[in-house]
């Protein structure tokens, strides 16, 4: 029998089919025939939109990015903006802790490239400092979710035992710290910000002296009054 001739299911389908096979038995035992029984269709069907397995597990990994929820408000500030999207997106990574491993494979700035421009056009420095921002934030982020989501995957605790009497220093700051793991990543990617805008004050100042000249004033006091007929 030969293939029908339209495509019975969407590259969209598959790959969350095939992600939904990842986050219940584990990225091991995905197969093509594993996919498509979730389907209902046979693993032929498969190569309307996928070469090859391969091929398959980078759109799975690109979906991991897709899902990204972040609420856009273009009048919050950008600092907002930007810690917003990391955190959106390390959660949308740990909602799979077993196919967060693929981008390592795939890598999201391969996968999702346009999303790279438009973010770095809301970072408020020279175009090269902006591109350390970058950097900075994408290994923070992506370096924080794929730790836990291995953590996650199995079973593994983010800390071992510490014993205060051999590692006093390390038990002393674990104890006294009250930030969940949400909170700790969010303080981890501001300080980040603050530093990296600290070390480059004038620039700063030149970013912010742009800003204000494309912002109208508030009307205020006699500005209010009509002027006269």
């Amino acid at each position: 029998m030969g293939r029908p001739p339209r495509p019975l299911i969407s590259r969209d389908r598959a790959a969350r089919a095939a992600l939904s096979v990842i986050d219940q038995q584990g990225l091991e035992s995905l197969s093509l025939e594993l996919v498509a029984r979730k389907l209902g269709v046979k693993a032929p069907s498969l190569y309307y939109h996928f070469s090859d397995k391969a091929e398959l597990l980078g759109e799975v990994a690109r979906l991991l990015l897709l899902d990204v929820e972040v609420s856009d408000n273009d009048r919050a500030p950008w600092e907002d903006r930007v810690v917003n999207l990391c955190v959106a997106t390390r959660r949308s990574i740990l909602r799979h802790p077993n196919a967060a491993i693929l981008l390592l494979q795939f890598f999201p700035r391969h996968v999702l490239l346009a999303a790279y421009d438009r973010a770095i056009t809301s970072y408020p420095l020279a175009p090269a400092d902006n591109l350390v921002m970058m950097e900075g934030l994408e290994k923070l982020t992506f370096g924080a979710a794929l730790f836990e989501a291995s953590a996650r995957a199995r079973g593994v605790e983010a800390w071992p035992p510490v014993d205060k009497t051999k590692l006093p220093a390390l038990a002393e700051a674990l104890r006294s710290n009250k930030r969940n793991d949400d909170d700790m990543f969010v303080e981890v990617i501001r300080t980040f910000i603050a530093g990296h805008l600290r070390r480059r004050p004038a620039l700063k100042r030149t970013a912010t002296r742009k800003a204000a000249r494309t912002t109208k004033p508030p009307v205020r006091g006699r500005a209010l009054r009509r002027a006269p007929d």
